[in-house]
């Protein structure tokens, strides 16, 4: 299963990322972690990160793509993956599934977590108010007013990736907005429906692909029968053709063998009347002269 959780802040992406890493055996990859990683690694790819990131500059999606492309080509791949925090634009979605492409790889689903980001600040500010009062301390990043700031950055950059995926039939929505179960569910079930299509579509492609294999071997069976009848045909002619031992011929043949001896008997007679006739004529002729 390959899959990118789609969002904005605050949506629950990493709760339920986890939850996914868990139930389908798959390797969360967060871009952050891989590249700090590849620095510590010394990788061609760390060595070339290594200087922009001590500089705070923003990584190039090349490298970042490098990265990634060495990830997966590790064995714990093999079951899939999550990715956390990439693609955020649209030109780097375009780099991934150039990526995946070359590897023979194929992205099953991206999951919007959609949410009402008036409520995210609402949930925000009650979660700030909350540990202000119980005297906690408040990370700087963890509030309305840099919430508002993260906010429309994903606007600007992140949310045209939801017309990108949605015109290639990635794009699956989720209620962000339910309880955290009620999230987890919903995702487990689209994503059964999806490995329940591709099944499907697996056997119909095996089954068209046999096709023509089950057509010769029916039209073999078909010509097999065919010859088979022919033989058993010409052997019941054969069987019809020789009586029986101890049982009288058809009349056909018994008429068809008496007719020679009544030809023979027929001649016999005549040749006697015409020897009977000659003699007597001659007898007639005898006393006719004395």
């Amino acid at each position: 299963m390959r899959l990118i959780l789609l969002g904005p802040p605050g949506a629950g992406k990493g709760t339920q990322a986890q939850r996914l890493v868990e139930k389908y055996g798959i390797v969360q990859l967060s871009t952050g972690e891989m590249l700090r990683a590849a620095v510590a690694a010394q990788t061609p790819v760390g060595r070339k990160a290594k200087d922009i990131m001590a500089s705070g500059g923003l990584v190039p999606d090349g490298i970042v793509i490098g990265i990634i492309s060495d990830r997966l080509d590790q064995p714990d791949m093999a079951s899939g993956f999550i990715l956390d925090g990439f693609p955020r634009t649209v030109p780097q979605a375009q780099a991934l599934d150039d990526l995946l492409k070359k590897k023979h790889m194929r992205l099953d689903a991206v999951v919007e977590l959609r949410v009402n980001e008036s409520a995210l600040l609402s949930r925000v500010e009650t979660r700030v108010a909350e540990m202000r009062a119980r005297g906690e301390e408040v990370r700087i990043d963890d509030t309305p007013e840099v919430l508002s700031k993260r906010l429309a950055s994903y606007r600007a950059l992140t949310e045209p990736l939801i017309h990108y995926y949605s015109e290639r039939r990635k794009l699956l929505t989720v209620d962000g907005m339910m309880t955290i179960e009620h999230v987890t569910r919903e995702i487990y079930r689209i994503l059964a429906a999806i490995g329940a299509t591709e099944a499907r579509a697996v056997e119909a492609k095996a089954s068209k692909k046999a096709g023509p294999a089950r057509r010769a071997a029916k039209t073999a069976a078909a010509k097999a029968s065919r010859t088979a009848g022919k033989g058993a045909g010409a052997a019941r002619k054969g069987a019809r053709a020789v009586p029986k031992a101890g049982k009288p011929a058809p009349r056909k043949a018994q008429k068809a063998a008496k007719k020679p001896a009544r030809k023979a008997a027929a001649g016999s007679k005549a040749r006697v009347a015409g020897k009977t006739i000659k003699s007597a004529k001659k007898v007639t002729k005898k006393r006719a002269k004395a």
